[in-house]
């Protein structure tokens, strides 16, 4: 079954909330502190927020969003709090779907732009968030969600995130410019105890592993040597004013870098 043939609807049926709470719990662990309950799943939805489901020919769920609209400067903006794609079904397509059935239905709102969170270290969604959606990075974040992981996604690694906003009114964020310079400096280590050179240059490549999941289960240690060396690189770049522009993934997949450049003179 193709994504577009999914069945998209809204999780009020007290089946389809249940098998969204299951869901959670699948991608986040039967632990998982954060878990959305079907009360706030439902009330939510009273007062502009949606919580939408993806269901396959069986009636089975094989992804959903879920999020809170509320006033930001004084304009409607949206907080998409949950995306989540069964295993089976992830890359794909589904998310994809997800975000755009969102979109239209915000914009019938009168909502204009949309906020969540992701771990940069995860490529998969930062192809997602930077590719597909356009998305703008607003903000660096260490340990957003505190010192304690409530999910196994950031078991090893830490709750680091990176806020973005997608602007759905308008034309949205531009994409970044074609090309590359012929000499593009790469921050790269997963070297543990290493901190990778931080090049002043234009363009910067700042690398990150295509699987952290895998690296956090076979190589912990070289895990938590990519969250620190990203950070540091991150935190650096942004706090002068570089913008992360696009995400870049060599043919086979293998490398995975973050594309940040530095911002442009007012008026240049």
């Amino acid at each position: 079954m193709r994504p577009e043939e999914l069945d998209l609807r809204d999780l009020t049926a007290p089946d389809d909330v249940e098998q969204c709470i299951a869901l959670q719990r699948a991608t986040w662990g039967d632990d998982f502190r954060e878990l959305v309950p079907p009360a706030v799943l439902q009330i939510a939805q009273k007062v502009g927020g949606l919580a939408v489901g993806a269901f396959d020919d069986d009636g089975a769920l094989v992804g959903f969003v879920f999020g809170i609209t509320g006033v930001r400067e004084g304009r409607l903006t949206h907080w998409s709090h949950m995306l989540a794609v069964r295993e089976d079904r992830r890359d794909a397509g589904v998310g994809r779907i997800l975000k755009q059935h969102q979109r239209q239905r915000l914009l019938e709102l009168g909502v204009g732009s949309v906020l969540w969170t992701f771990d940069p270290l995860v490529a998969r969604n930062a192809h997602l968030n930077l590719n597909r959606l356009r998305v703008r990075v607003l903000e660096y974040v260490e340990g957003m969600y505190g010192e304690s992981p409530a999910s196994k996604t950031d078991s090893v690694i830490g709750t680091d995130r990176i806020i973005v906003e997608w602007v759905i009114a308008g034309e949205g964020h531009p994409a970044a410019a074609p090309g590359l310079p012929p000499v593009t400096p790469v921050v790269s280590s997963g070297a543990v105890g290493a901190e990778p050179d931080l090049a002043d240059a234009p363009v910067v490549l700042v690398e990150v592993p295509p699987d952290i999941q895998s690296l956090k289960i076979d190589q912990p240690k070289v895990a938590v040597a990519w969250r620190a060396s990203t950070r540091r690189a991150f935190t650096h770049y942004l706090g002068l004013g570089y913008r992360i522009a696009a995400f870049e993934r060599s043919p086979d997949r293998s490398r995975c870098y973050y594309m940040v450049q530095r911002a442009e003179p007012a008026g240049a």
